[in-house]
């Protein structure tokens, strides 16, 4: 079972992989280039910098940052100084990065794919899959980088809601981004 298990997650994985790599195509892009802008569309302030992007795709440091000013150079994000501590960068997709990750990302046949399941079995699955992938990250050791309005940090106080990490407050769309600060 364990390997049946294995053996579909890692198929599913590979046709996401083939059609990601056909979409970026149109721009000349690489998976891994891919994987950091969608990465960057959907982390928080607190996770947009390129030790980040290194983390959370688990590459080299010269890897990612060859990615990165591919991506520049392609105008899909830009460096911007932060405007407390000018020691960071931080890096935000630009409106043709957004408006190339909503063309491909999913790409359409995966959408295709899950359109035939029930509403059930789509609740079913994602709910199987939140478990595995949590499972397998206590197993990992590898817990950050979960979305924030789930983290212990997410704190409801009566002025709203702060980072109880960085005690800063947070908008309702910083909530639903991917921080890399998270704990269960």
């Amino acid at each position: 079972m364990n390997d049946e298990l294995f053996n579909l997650i890692e198929r599913l994985a590979n046709l996401l992989r083939q059609e990601t790599r056909l979409e970026g195509q149109s721009l000349g892009l690489q998976p891994v280039q891919q994987e950091a802008l969608y990465f960057l569309s959907t982390c928080n302030r607190y996770s947009d910098t390129t030790l980040a992007v290194t983390e959370y795709l688990g590459l080299t440091k010269g890897t990612v940052s060859q990615s990165l000013k591919i991506l520049e150079s392609k105008s899909l994000i830009l460096r911007v100084k932060d405007k407390k501590d000018k020691r960071i960068t931080h890096l935000k997709v630009t409106k043709a990065g957004h408006d190339f990750l909503m063309k491909t990302c999913p790409p359409q046949k995966f959408t295709d794919a899950i359109t035939g399941l029930s509403v059930d079995e789509a609740l079913d699955t994602k709910m199987l899959l939140k478990k595995v992938l949590n499972n397998y990250q206590l197993a990992t050791g590898r817990t950050a980088f979960g979305v924030c309005k789930h983290c212990k940090f997410n704190q409801k106080t009566s002025d709203g809601i702060v980072c109880g990490l960085t005690k800063e407050p947070l908008s309702s769309n910083d909530i639903l981004l991917i921080c890399r600060e998270y704990v269960s």
